[in-house]
């Protein structure tokens, strides 16, 4: 069971997050009835393992489009699961530009970025209103110990945010725009069939100048080449609403 100072912690922690977002409430079946649960931190876990994390994931937040949920140089104390919504996190670079750094949807875990400077880098924004568990990162470990798989977790989560960076690498050293953009596209079609929503059908929650950010082009030439797939029968597009037409094409772009 958790040390008493761990459970005091966790309430302490949810009682300030209540404090500066009004908007978290507390829920008794956290994983249970969360459509995010097998892409999630509770993934791979037995009922009675789960049964233990409801100390860590019953504190849920409401973050409303536009709302940060966490900012550059704040202090790291926890890691947040997404339940529902999308997020972008972005950063100030070092000549002053504003760069996207990811694209963040229901189930993934956001936060990771505090854990060794024990300071949030970025600023994380939520794009359409959504809903995240709050997990305090003291009692995580705390748990990992008494719980392994739950640490085993974790570490594949942490792995699995390191080849998506790995990923992104690639597409800004080697790839060309309009093979950048077909990755995107791909990428995106990927996350979504994982999550049960169609490969080929898709809102883009991010605007054209933000696709830019995050893949090193300019907003002319994001919104060139989406015209240009559309023209050659790739995709069809409509304001931020996307259809895939041909997979094997863009793939074939990717591996060009």
């Amino acid at each position: 069971m958790y040390t008493e100072s761990a459970v005091s912690y966790q309430r302490e922690f949810a009682t300030q997050a209540r404090g500066k977002a009004p908007k978290c409430v507390h829920i008794k079946t956290p994983c249970a009835t969360c459509l995010a649960r097998e892409l999630c931190l509770p993934a791979g876990l037995t009922e009675s393992q789960l049964e233990r994390l409801k100390e860590l994931f019953h504190v849920r937040q409401r973050i409303h489009a536009g709302q940060s949920l966490y900012r550059a140089g704040e202090g790291f104390a926890a890691i947040y699961a997404i339940r529902s919504g999308f997020f972008k996190t972005h950063m100030i670079s070092e000549d002053g530009r504003d760069q996207t750094v990811g694209f963040h949807m229901a189930g993934e875990i956001m936060g990771m970025d505090g854990i060794g400077s024990q300071r949030y880098t970025c600023d994380a924004v939520a794009l359409e209103d959504s809903e995240v568990c709050i997990v305090p990162f003291a009692l995580l470990e705390e748990m990992s110990v008494e719980v392994p798989q739950i640490q085993n977790r974790f570490h594949k989560l942490m792995s699995r945010e390191l080849v998506r960076d790995f990923g992104m690498l690639l597409l800004l050293g080697s790839m060309r725009a309009e093979e950048r953009l077909a990755a995107f596209l791909l990428n995106l079609s990927q996350r979504f069939a994982a999550r049960g929503y169609s490969a080929s059908e898709f809102n883009l929650r991010m605007t054209r100048e933000e696709i830019g950010s995050y893949l090193g082009l300019k907003l002319e030439t994001v919104s060139r080449t989406l015209s240009r797939f559309q023209k050659e029968g790739l995709i069809q597009i409509w304001q931020k609403q996307v259809k895939l037409l041909d997979h094997a094409a863009l793939k074939g772009l990717v591996k060009a």
